[in-house]
Parts: C-alpha cells; structure tokens; sequence
C-alpha cells in the first residue's frame, strides 16, 4: 500500500512537455528492450524459437528507441531529459527480470501482452498531447506498431500449446480480466490477509470474548477493504497502463482485501473461545501458505522466498497480535 500512496509524489501524465514525452519513450524502449533480451537468454535451452522472437522483439525495440532518439535530437539537442516510467503518475513499473526465477512459458505470454499493450496505450495517449506535428507522427507510428505487437503473445502460444489446449488458454478478453480483476485482488487477499492478523489476535486475548473479537475482526477488514480500494482505483487510471477500469479494480483489491481478512474472523462466531480461536489458528495457517502459493504460482515470486516473507512476516504480525492481547 506504502508503493501506491507515493503515486501522489509523481508527475501527471498531462503535464509533459514534447521533449520530456521523447526522453520517457527513450527510456522505456531500452527497458523493454532489455527485458526481451532477457526473456530470450531465460528460455534459450528450452524453447529456441521463443527465444528468437524475443531477441527480434529486443531489436525492434532499439529500432523504436533510435528514431526516437534521432528526432530528439533534432529539435532538443543531444542531452535527454533524466525522466523514467517510475516518475510518472499512472505508469505500471516493470518487474525486473532477475527476480522472476520461475517464468513459465504462460507467464511470459502474458507479461508480453501487458508490456505490449502498455506501450500502445502509452503511444496513442502521448499523440494526443503533443502538438508538434513530427512527434506526434511518431508517437502514432509507434503506436500502431505496438499493437501489432501484441500478436507475439498468440505466437508464442501458437508455438507451444497444442489445438485443444489453444481454445481453453487465454484470449485477449482473459488477458484483459487477468489485468484488471486477478492481479488487484491477489494483492487485496494477501494485503487483507496480513494486515488485519494483529487486531483480531489481540482483541481475541485481550478481551476473551468471541463476539467482540469478531466485531473487531470484521470492523477491520471491511475498514482495510475501504483502504485497498480507494487507494487501488486512485492509483492509476488505467489509460496508460491498460490495466482497465480504476473502479473495477479499486472493487476487485477492495472485495479481495476485507475477504482476507474475514477469513480469521469468522471463527468467532462460534461461541466457545478456545474452539473458536483453534478454528482461527487452523485458518490463518492455512492462508499463510496459500498466499505463498499464490506469490510464486501467479506473481513470479520464489516459493521459499515467498514462503519466507509471508509466512514469516504472517507469523510475526500473528504473534504481535497475541502478545498485545495478553500484555
């Protein structure tokens, strides 16, 4: 949550001058350029027609960041502006490839459908800022690319799924939902989850009373619910990400937040202190490590490093609670 509230420290989009819009696409092309590359070095042993695609992806995308380049220079000179995706309102940073240990064939076919669809949507809104007519030809030119980009996604799928297997995997429509509604409500889950651990623990010992443990369990999820969702739908706006609709996500993260959290709170419906908070103990254990399932299948993230931050970070958080319930 820390990550999206220092959205509000970054620049808007609508404010960019013409030669900050060239620095920014500069600097996006050699990232995106990189990551393709190594997409390409991650999977060359195992799939080498997959891995080609990408290195003719990373090259293209230094074709894009040269005429970017070339038209910067001829009307702003030879020193870019030092502006980047993370300083810019409504942008969705790129997870660094070194970290993505367990990239499957699926996952990558989907991260090149959001980078693609990203930079399309990039392109096409920074056209209709600019009124310099070069840049603006450009940004459309590109724009138009990019969207043709999009189709490597279906290449790769076409090179390693099998007919029947191609009519249950994703289509763009799937893509798009995974975007707007999974990726959001992963995060509420687990944020839900973890957060609300430490109130409804130390009410529960504080006050050995079920029904009050459950009102302090419910009033903070549903609050946390709240949180997650005004904070995910104000966060980015969707129109450069492409990352759909803020309301339909601020819905998904906040749903998915307050859910997270009720999930250890239920128990104390039951009337019995120590069979509910059993009950309570058995479902947090469990949530702990689905959430580290969920890391690593959907979110890229190593099972033992994610085992290691949710399960270890739930725990503590788990204990604080009873410590300050029975302090």
């Amino acid at each position: 949550m820390l990550t999206r509230f220092l959205e509000h420290g970054k620049r808007d989009f609508s404010s960019l001058s013409a030669a900050e819009i060239l620095s920014l696409s500069v600097a996006a092309e050699e990232e995106d350029g990189r990551i393709y590359a190594a997409y390409a070095d991650k999977i060359r042993d195992t799939y080498p027609a997959s891995a080609k695609i990408f290195e003719g992806m990373a090259e293209e995308e230094d074709t894009h960041r040269q005429r970017l380049l070339d038209l910067y220079k001829q009307k702003f000179g030879d020193t870019l502006i030092p502006i980047r995706r993370e300083h810019v309102r409504g942008f969705f940073t790129r997870k660094p490839v070194w970290l993505m240990q367990n990239l499957s064939i699926e996952t990558i076919r989907q991260q090149v459908w959001e980078m693609e669809r990203g930079a399309y949507n990039f392109y096409t809104e920074a056209a209709k800022l600019t009124k310099d007519v070069e840049v603006r030809k450009l940004l459309g030119t590109l724009a138009a690319e990019e969207a043709r980009h999009e189709h490597k996604a279906d290449a790769l799928e076409a090179a390693h799924l099998g007919e029947s297997e191609k009519d249950a995997e994703a289509s763009e429509a799937h893509r798009q939902f995974v975007l707007t509604f999974i990726q959001p409500g992963l995060a509420g889950l687990m944020d839900g989850s973890v957060s609300t651990l430490a109130p409804v623990f130390a009410a529960a010992f504080a006050t050995g009373d079920t029904w009050q443990t459950f009102l302090v369990g419910l009033a903070a999820s549903v609050g946390a619910g709240i949180s997650m969702g005004f904070t995910e739908a104000a966060a980015d706006d969707g129109k450069l990400t492409g990352r759909g609709s803020p309301i339909k996500r601020g819905f998904a993260a906040g749903i998915m937040t307050a859910l997270g959290g009720l999930g250890h709170a239920l128990p104390y419906l039951i009337p019995h202190f120590w069979v509910a908070t059993s009950v309570a103990f058995a479902v947090v254990f469990v949530e702990l490590w689905t959430i580290a399932y969920v890391q690593n299948r959907f979110m890229d993230t190593p099972f033992f490093r994610a085992a290691f931050q949710v399960v270890l970070g739930g725990a503590l958080v788990f204990a604080a609670g009873i410590l300050i319930g029975n302090a």
